[in-house]
């Protein structure tokens, strides 16, 4: 069967035909980048062959053998660009016709000097003509048709309308064509984008060995879902900062493409955009309804627990408790804001998230008025960064956006699920504990902890255990800490006095005339099994005794040995449910199990009644 290729494919597309969709022939494909693979391949009509490169969103094709040398491919979009004086032809989408095939006519390398003559303006010869060419080779799976093959030829590809740009572009040059930001490429000449500023940096000064200067970022996304990050330095910063707003749409043009910084960038894009002295922005007024206000990827929190320490995602849960805000001091001397609050959604897990700096006091003290009069909101983050310590939470940073209740399918589904189901569901958190939020609700038996080996894995075990408190060990009940806050963590650093009487903390390197007082409670805890020792640091000692380790501390150093004797009696024999943590610990030579307390309940005779009764098995 005779396989037709697009006549005069070559020269249209070089001439400027981006609108058709030629079939032609792939006669090589050679892999070129050192720090980025490429692939450029040589294109054939069967009388012209031309380079061309490949979009690295289309390298699996080669990779899977999808595309080959021989294959008959249809080009869906593509542009040409010129190149150190040469043209290329870039293919961003194409489809393969047909895989295998032997070399079809006897192509040569165009010669750009013959463009004009194969122009379809002035030879008359239409665009879409499909010409015979002779001396084709025939695949050898078709050689006993007689039928003309021909493709299914997919819809041209529309280009969204060209904004009527009223800005400032001179009079004497036509509006760029504007494309899809996936399109995007360091190959293309001039290009526009139209696209929704979706997040927008704070403006940071910075200082190296050029001098000082300043930069601001903003997040563009448009119709087809393209994202990229747009970046501005110094003069550029000073033309665009205050003209862009997030959530308005806009033109943009005549910037540099440059390879995403990915430790600062989660976009889903290689490349991102440089603005320069050139480049132009432009409101659009006529509101675009067809590109989203945002655009999100939901994972669900029990995948968090998998996620890269550091990584970038999105996440939407119902808020189920929300921490006040509270001052702390980061590394760099300045004082900021932390807020913690809880998420829970319907994978069965939890996990802290943490506000910082103006989100505390805008969405994070909504949200707080929402949870303190009852209600459960939704809450979508979109960037929160993940950290690994002490089990995992998530974290704003500057480019986190947090949406309340948004308008979305996934926000009613899971409102949905919450007040049909939801609300009287316990999750259990992928974080450190939480307001009550617990890591697991395994019930053991103090026997069973030494006999199942639990903590003896490499990851913690988390159970919860019904239990009384028989003896607090009241020598060595708290120590001396550091108060200091350094990023999101108090130091809580041992401290001792110094020659000047004042507190000193190694660690910070800091004095100071008042230090901190931690529980570090050791206490042996028994049900009907056996009896065991756990330890009880600082939020889980406050419960067990019920007053802090300073006011404890006071009545200790002051001789008030009634006053502090009842405390301790007060809070032994009676039943508790104990949440705790149990992992193998190295001290000197020795492995030793440790159990650490981190959150104590009050026994709820009715609620605990119902559990006993459904671990009897049904009949």
């Amino acid at each position: 069967m005779p396989v037709n290729l697009t006549s005069n494919a070559i020269p249209l597309i070089l001439s400027g035909d981006m609108n058709s969709k030629p079939l032609l022939q792939v006669l090589d494909i050679k892999l070129i980048g050192s720090s980025q693979e490429r692939y450029r391949l040589l294109l054939s009509d069967s009388v012209s062959t031309q380079q061309a490169m490949l979009a690295t969103q289309l390298n699996d094709r080669v990779k899977t053998g999808t595309v080959l040398k021989g294959s008959v491919v249809q080009l869906i979009e593509y542009i040409c660009s010129t190149i150190q004086n040469r043209k290329i032809i870039v293919v961003l989408n194409m489809e393969t016709i047909i895989p295998e095939c032997e070399i079809i006519g006897n192509p040569k390398m165009h010669a750009e000097s013959d463009t004009k003559a194969h122009n379809p303006v002035s030879n008359g010869i239409s665009q879409h003509t499909t010409v015979p060419s002779t001396n084709r080779s025939v695949p050898k799976n078709l050689s006993n048709s007689t039928q003309t093959f021909r493709p299914t030829v997919q819809p041209a590809y529309q280009p969204p309308p060209v904004y009527k740009n009223h800005g400032s572009i001179m009079k004497n040059e036509a509006p760029a064509r504007i494309i899809p930001i996936a399109a995007l490429n360091p190959y293309q000449g001039r290009w526009a984008v139209k696209a929704r500023v979706t997040a927008k940096g704070d403006l940071r000064r910075y200082n190296n060995a050029k001098g000082d200067g300043k930069v601001f970022s903003f997040d563009l996304l448009d119709s087809d879902g393209g994202e990229i990050r747009v970046t501005c330095f110094n003069a550029v910063v000073d033309r665009f900062y205050d003209t862009i707003e997030v959530g308005k749409v806009y033109i943009i043009s005549k910037g540099s493409l440059k390879p995403a910084k990915k430790n600062f960038n989660h976009l889903n894009n290689e490349w991102e955009i440089f603005l320069e002295s050139s480049s132009t922005i432009d409101l659009c007024p006529d509101e675009d309804s067809s590109i989203p206000q945002q655009q999100f990827s939901f994972k669900p929190i029990m995948e968090i627990e998998t996620a890269e320490n550091n990584s970038i995602i999105d996440v939407i849960g119902i808020v189920t408790s929300v921490k006040p805000c509270v001052p702390v001091l980061r590394k760099n001397g300045m004082e900021t804001q932390k807020r913690d609050l809880n998420l829970k959604d319907q994978s069965g897990r939890s996990v802290e998230l943490t506000l910082w700096g103006e989100f505390c006091n805008r969405e994070g003290q909504k949200l707080q008025e929402l949870v303190n009069s009852g209600s459960a909101p939704v809450l979508a983050v979109k960037a929160g960064k993940v950290n690994d310590f002490s089990g995992k939470s998530v974290g704003t940073v500057s480019s986190t956006q947090l949406f309340i209740d948004p308008d979305s399918p996934e926000a009613s589904n899971l409102r949905a699920w919450y007040d049909r189901v939801g609300r009287n569901l316990d999750s259990q958190s992928i974080s450190r504990d939480l307001q009550g939020g617990l890591k697991t609700d395994k019930r053991k038996t103090i026997s069973q902890i030494k006999d199942e080996g639990l903590g003896r894995s490499d990851k913690a075990d988390w159970v919860t255990v019904k239990a009384t408190i028989t003896f607090i060990k009241t020598d060595n009940f708290c120590y001396t800490a550091c108060p200091l806050t350094i990023g999101d963590k108090q130091c809580t650093k041992k401290v001792t006095k110094s020659g000047s009487s004042k507190w000193q903390c190694d660690r910070c390197n800091q004095e100071f005339e008042e230090c901190d007082y931690r529980y570090l409670l050791q206490c042996q805890v028994q049900d009907h099994t056996g009896l065991t020792w756990v330890t009880a640091f600082q939020e889980a000692g406050e419960e067990i005794l019920g007053c802090s380790a300073k006011e404890l501390y006071m009545m200790k150093s002051e001789g008030d040995d009634e006053r502090f004797g009842n405390v301790i009696k007060s809070r032994l024999f009676g039943e508790v449910l104990l949440k705790l943590k149990i992992k193998e610990e190295t001290y000197g030579d020795e492995q030793r199990v440790k159990i650490t307390v981190f959150k104590l309940d009050g026994l709820n005779y009715s609620s605990d009644t119902k559990f006993l009764l459904g671990l009897i098995p049904a009949k």
